[in-house]
Order: structure tokens, then C-alpha cells, then sequence
């Protein structure tokens, strides 16, 4: 899990609740922010890779750097790649106000590292050197959580403001199907999608967002506690499993339980997803 706020992936005992250090020494999320630092964490070829965001010269911290961190084996991290200053000389058509972009997730994908980039509306690949390369660029669809399943890759949207629930999307993409195609939709501001072991997909809605669709509320939360775990049904069905949650941002699934990640830092653990349903 990782922990924007002071800079550190943790490791979290799954029965007991327990957290350790597993990396720390990440840039930390700027308060004035209030979101961004570390935001994702990967394991490549048994190497963890940390995303980091919103940090770097464009917020007056020339030495942090966006981009991609290599977890040493002290718990230490490095950078391989700068991504804000590859967006700032890569710039997306057309360009938005934070240059260096605001990457969300990461996912591993044919020996390379896909990031999504919700502000610049596409998904990078960068190699384990550093090189970076454009995969998709998008309309304004505010891509966000990835997912491997089945040698099939999958994405969500959250949708541009005010992230209306037929904006916010579950799409898949690849090597065999370059054009995205949307496999489902109908929850507002989806940010994450994973696959359980029986390879039912499952998506995760931060909730309503009831805000002035301004500028300056771009990439502000939804309300507290409207978020939604849903199941993607066929014909292109979101089913709610569990509702209430408060402002989740991510998820994995280990067996038949998922584990949810707020924006307040809790994780969120839910039992039995295949048989729960809400009514």
C-alpha cells in the first residue's frame, strides 16, 4: 500500500491488520496538493516499482521527481523515469494546465510498465531502463486504474466532469485489439478494475460527484461515503456489491476477498464478493 503523505509503500498482514515499512524516501505529497506522492505500486520480475505524482518543478520542487521509482532491496528507491519531464516535452494535444501530467496506476504488461495518465488522457509504456513511449491517447475520459486478466488488459474511466455515471466506464485494449472497446459502464468516477481469481472483473466508484463542475475542482474527490464496489456483468451490466464506501481510490483482490484503499488511508477489507450482492 502506499502513502503519499509521508513517502513510504507499507506491507500489510492480511489477518491481523499489521503494517511494516517495505520502502520509504519516496518524495511526500505537498499538503497545499492534497493528493498525489506515491500513488501505485508494481512488482516486475520480483522488483517493486513505486508511481509518484504531482511533486516535482511544476509545484516548486525541482529536485522531486514524477515518475517511476525502483524499490532496492534496503527498502530504498531510485528513480528510472521521469515522466513529468518526458509529458512536459511530449505534451498532449490539447495541452492541460499541469504540464507534467497526473499519472494514477500502474500495471505490469509484456516485460514493460503501463502508466495511466488521468490529466493527459493516455496511457504511457515505460521499460524497465526508463524509456518512455505513448501507448493511447484519449479524448477527455480521465483514464485511471489498470488490469492484466488473462493476457487481456483492462481500464477504467472516470469521465470528465461532473464524472456522470455513464462516463465512467470499463474499456479493453491490446496488442490483438488496439482500439479501445468498452466492456461496461454506469458508475460515476471509476477509478480502479481488478480481476478475482475466477476472472469475474470487478470495479471500483469513488461515488458522486456533487461539486461546481469548475476548473478549479477538477481532480477534487467524490462526496464521503457514496462510493461503490461493483461486478461487471455480461451485456455490460454494473451490479453493486457493496455501497457506502468513503472515497475509495483503489483495490486488489486476493481469493474471494477484496481489499479497498480510501483516500483517508484505511483499507477496507470485504468478504465473499462473489456471492455478495447489494439489494
Amino acid at each position: 500500500m502506499t502513502v503519499g503523505p509521508s513517502g513510504r509503500v507499507l506491507r500489510i498482514d492480511r489477518h491481523t491488520g499489521a503494517t511494516t515499512t517495505f520502502a520509504s524516501g519516496l518524495p511526500k505529497q505537498i499538503a497545499s496538493v492534497g493528493t498525489g506522492g506515491a500513488m501505485d505500486v508494481i512488482f516486475l520480475h520480483h522488483r517493486a516499482y513505486v508511481l509518484v505524482t504531482l511533486v516535482g518543478s511544476f509545484f516548486g520542487n525541482p529536485e522531486d521527481i514524477d515518475g517511476v521509482y525502483r524499490v532496492k532491496h534496503d527498502g530504498t528507491t531510485t528513480p528510472i523515469a521521469d515522466i513529468g519531464a518526458w509529458s512536459i516535452a511530449h505534451p498532449p494535444k490539447p495541452a492541460f494546465f499541469i504540464p507534467s501530467g497526473v499519472q494514477y496506476a500502474l500495471e505490469t504488461w509484456h516485460g514493460r510498465l503501463l502508466v495511466t495518465d488521468g490529466h493527459h488522457n493516455r496511457v504511457l509504456s515505460i521499460s524497465r531502463n526508463g524509456y518512455i513511449k505513448e501507448v493511447l491517447a484519449f479524448p477527455n475520459i480521465v483514464p485511471t486504474g489498470l488490469e492484466v486478466s488473462r493476457h487481456t488488459l483492462y481500464m477504467t474511466e472516470a469521465g470528465p466532469v461532473p464524472h456522470k455515471p455513464s462516463a465512467g466506464k470499463v474499456i479493453t485494449f491490446g496488442p490483438t485489439n488496439p482500439e479501445p472497446r468498452s466492456i461496461a459502464s454506469g458508475a460515476p468516477l471509476l477509478v480502479d478494475v481488478e480481476s478475482s481469481p475466477h476472472h469475474t472483473l470487478y470495479a471500483l466508484s469513488q461515488g458522486d460527484w456533487t461539486l461546481p463542475p469548475t476548473p478549479a475542482n477538477e481532480g477534487k474527490p467524490a462526496a464521503a461515503n457514496t462510493g461503490t464496489l461493483v461486478r461487471v456483468q455480461h451485456h455490460g451490466h454494473l451490479i453493486p456489491v457493496i455501497e457506502g464506501l468513503d472515497r475509495p481510490t483503489s483495490m486488489e483482490i486476493v481469493g474471494d476477498t477484496a481489499y479497498v484503499v480510501t483516500l483517508t488511508g484505511k483499507v477496507i477489507k470485504i468478504r465473499h464478493i462473489a456471492t455478495c450482492h447489494h439489494p
